[in-house]
Parts: structure tokens; sequence; C-alpha cells
């Protein structure tokens, strides 16, 4: 692995190291071995994903409100980092060479790091709950107007007017903005709580580091998250019980590389 440690003034800032391109190939290869490792628990803890992507669609299109279907589903991606924290306490415990039986997977509830992961999980949730306030307010000011009276007619407008097609290139510049907000604030933070005695804000701080540090490489791990997620998303969100598990343990040992051994 080629890394670069980066000196810090403060002792209690966990060092970043620079990473390449192999290192992201290295840790998807390792989250794979984590999920065969034990697949059975992984897709028990990630089924939730596709049961409450499935829910909130349902629900969504019970009341008519289907522009607002694809931020949902596209901005649920958002909160991932948090579902995955026991996905990231199996790999640390596989990793020490620990029982990793999935009931581990709930000890963040008694981890003294619960609070931090809780309320990190908030700022996720609230920006997930800014973006589909936003994307609201993006139908409305592009689409409004037309006021389609069905799921058809709004599919109909979006492809084939400019009003649509506004809507989709700025709701998709937009979303841009969140995710790499999002992937900004979580990419190693809650990994970094679940493995060192470290705040919230130093957890985001490090994590933003870690960005700022691999620009390029980060970005491509992005990339790979969404790509992933749009595949796990067919049919039915049902491929995101596999999707999800192994990105899951592939961020912890993204965050291994990412940040420097004690």
């Amino acid at each position: 692995m080629s890394s670069v440690y980066v000196t810090e003034a403060n002792p209690d800032i966990p060092h970043v190291r620079r990473i390449a391109f192999s290192d992201v190939r290295s840790a998807l290869d390792d989250g794979l071995a984590d999920f065969r490792a034990f697949p059975s628990h992984a897709v028990f803890l990630c089924l939730i994903y596709p049961i409450v992507g499935i829910f909130l669609g349902g629900l969504v299109l019970s009341y008519y409100v289907v522009p607002l279907l694809f931020p949902l589903v596209a901005g649920f991606a958002l909160l991932g980092p948090f579902a995955a924290v026991g996905l990231y306490e199996l790999s640390r415990r596989r990793e020490l060479g620990l029982d990793s039986s999935w009931q581990h997977a709930f000890d963040v509830v008694r981890s003294p790091a619960k609070w931090s992961v809780f309320g990190l999980g908030v700022l996720l949730m609230a920006i997930f709950i800014a973006w589909l306030l936003t994307a609201r307010w993006l139908y409305h000011v592009t689409m409004g107007a037309l006021d389609p009276q069905s799921a058809g007619a709004f599919f109909k407008d979006l492809f084939t007017t400019g009003a649509g097609w506004r809507m989709i290139i700025w709701g998709n510049l937009i979303g841009f903005v969140y995710a790499v907000v999002a992937l900004c604030l979580s990419v190693v933070s809650f990994p970094l709580l679940l493995d060192r005695h470290v705040n919230a804000a130093v957890a985001i701080l490090t994590s933003v580091r870690a960005v700022l540090l691999n620009p390029v490489v980060m970005a491509s791990w992005g990339i790979i998250v969404a790509a992933a997620l749009v595949a796990g998303s067919i049919p039915f969100l049902l491929g995101l019980a596999v999707v999800m598990p192994v990105l899951g343990h592939a961020t912890w040992h993204l965050y291994r590389r990412v940040v420097a051994p004690n």
C-alpha cells in the first residue's frame, strides 16, 4: 500500500494518509471477504434497506407524490454510513480475531461512542431531510405549473418538456453537492468513532481532511458507491441486501488505509 503520513501538531487529531486507487480496490476486496465470512449476518442486518426503501416508495406513490420518489430513493443513500455502523463493528472484531457473531453488530449501543454516533447520524438525517425539501422546492419552480394528474403524465412531462429537463439537470447538480457534503462528513468518521476514543467533532474533521488530502481517490470511491447502489436498486432495491454489506465492510477497510494506526 502506497501511503504517506501527514503529521499533525495536535496529537489528539488522528494522522491521515495519502492513499492510491489500489487501496480502494484492496478495501473492496477485503469488504467482499468479510461478507463471505458472515454473509447471513450481513444480509440480515441490511435487509432493512430494501424493506424500508420499498415501504417509503409505496408510501410516496399512495399519496401521489411521485416527484419525490427519486429524491427519496437517491437521498436514502445519505443515511448509509450511519446504518452500516453494525457492519463496521463486525469487520473490526474479525480483524482483531474476536467473535463476530451477528449479535455483536449491536454492540454500538453499549459503546462509549454511542452518543457521538447517534449525533452524527442525526446530522446525516438532517442533510437527508434538507435534500428532500430542496427537491420538492425544485419541482415546484420547474414543473409545478404543468401540474401532471398521474404518474404517467409526470414521467411524460419529465422527459419531453424543457421544464422536466431543467429539473433533471438541476436536481442532479444539487444532489451532487449534497452527496459531496455527506461523503466529506462520514467517509471515515463512523469507523473512527468505533475504533478510538474521539468525539464527533474530531471524527468529522478527520473525515474532511481525508477527503481533502485524497480528492481524486475519494471521488472515485464516491462514484463506486453510487454506481453500486444504483445497481443494487434493481430490481425493487433487493440487490442492496448484498451491495450494502459489501460496501459497509469495505468502508471499514478504507478507513484502516486512510487513518494511520494510533
